[in-house]
């Protein structure tokens, strides 16, 4: 009987890994983040040195591509000198289409077109998000401290986004502790019109249950990530009738939303004698 019942209770351990972002919603998945963070700088101001294309589409002739002087004013052919600096794209259109109509046409269409600018945005985790200016070559680090230091939430990758000549945007990622430590492939020297996105870190939940002393849900940072032994320790180790030989670990996939069923010996585990690496370990925290 004593046996049976312990039998019965030989319940497998399963872990039900998921994904809840419970601060900062909603920051990922990491494009829509990327997508986000492209629409907060829109309203852009033009600085000097910009490089500006403008187009009217009744004068083809006043059509030119220029760059904002130093006093923050562009030369335009026929019309002369126009103050840019400080107005975003469509307040300069106004602006020429103004001229236009007390000098020229009636109803111009103007077209500005900020092609180039000097001007880096700095989003995310940081104490002070903004735009700021690049003074001659410009450093990840040295544009990080005019931002001012990251927060508490920040997570341990930085992320810069940066157009390329086919108009898309390529991600670069940088992790955190070694740009700290002045490694020289992570300080990277940055380009105008770059983006940078400090991504907030993420609290993440882990349910475990079965024959555990402390069932029940577990949260941990995504940036520390947790390993199976780690979940198992701080719910409490197993219990003595628990099966340590055929652990279950439950995942969604993020592309197809299908649940999967993975399964691992932890005594092997404990005695590093699993197959597992630590590198994969640590995928069961995802």
């Amino acid at each position: 009987m004593i046996n049976r019942r312990k039998k019965e209770r030989r319940m497998l351990l399963t872990l039900l890994i998921s994904g809840l972002l419970l601060v900062h919603t909603p920051l990922f998945p990491q494009q829509e983040t990327e997508q986000a963070s492209s629409e907060k700088v829109i309203e852009y101001r033009i600085g000097t040195k910009d490089l500006l294309e403008i187009k009217v589409f009744e004068l083809p002739e006043l059509n030119q591509t220029v760059r904002v002087a130093e006093d923050g004013t562009i030369m335009l052919a026929v019309i002369g000198q126009v103050p840019a600096a400080r107005l975003t794209a469509r307040e300069l259109e106004q602006k020429i289409a103004e001229i236009l109509d007390a000098k020229y046409t009636k109803g111009a269409h103007v077209t500005v077109i900020i092609r180039e600018h000097q001007k880096i945005a700095i989003l995310g985790a940081v104490s002070r998000p903004g735009l700021y200016e690049m003074a001659g070559p410009t450093t990840l680090l040295q544009i990080l401290s005019q931002a001012g230091e990251l927060t508490l939430q920040a997570g341990k990758e930085i992320h810069i986004l940066r157009k390329q000549n086919n108009g898309d945007k390529e991600r670069i990622v940088i992790n955190v502790d070694y740009l700290m430590r002045r490694d020289t492939g992570s300080n990277l020297l940055l380009k105008p019109g770059d983006e940078i996105v400090v991504p907030f870190d993420q609290t993440l939940t882990v349910y475990v249950y079965g024959e555990i002393r402390n069932p029940g849900a577990i949260q941990f940072q995504e940036s520390r990530g947790l390993t199976l032994l780690q979940a198992v320790a701080q719910a409490g180790g197993l219990t003595e009738w628990a099966n340590a030989v055929q652990v279950l670990v439950k995942r969604k996939d993020p592309q197809t939303g299908q649940e999967k069923n993975l399964w691992f010996n932890l005594k092997k585990i404990i005695y590093g004698k699993s197959q597992i690496s630590r590198s994969r370990m640590e995928i069961l925290s995802l």
